[in-house]
């Protein structure tokens, strides 16, 4: 079996900025993604809110908000 390909993702392109956008909104919402981080009023972020807040700030960084 072929080993699947290597993506590289740049540190500019819409897809790190997003990730980065998705990082500070966690943050800023208290989202955490381990059970481990509860703490202070944290939630736990789940599939669902990664998926559509990922899938928000991509549309983003692609200019379609």
């Amino acid at each position: 079996m072929a080993d699947a390909p290597v993506v590289h993702i740049g540190e500019n392109s819409p897809e790190h900025v997003a990730y980065r956008l998705l990082l500070d909104i966690q943050r800023i919402e208290r989202k955490a993604f381990h059970t481990g981080d509860l703490s202070s009023g944290w939630t736990t972020a789940d599939r669902k809110w990664v998926l559509d807040t990922y899938s928000e700030c991509l549309q983003t960084t692609k200019g379609f908000r």
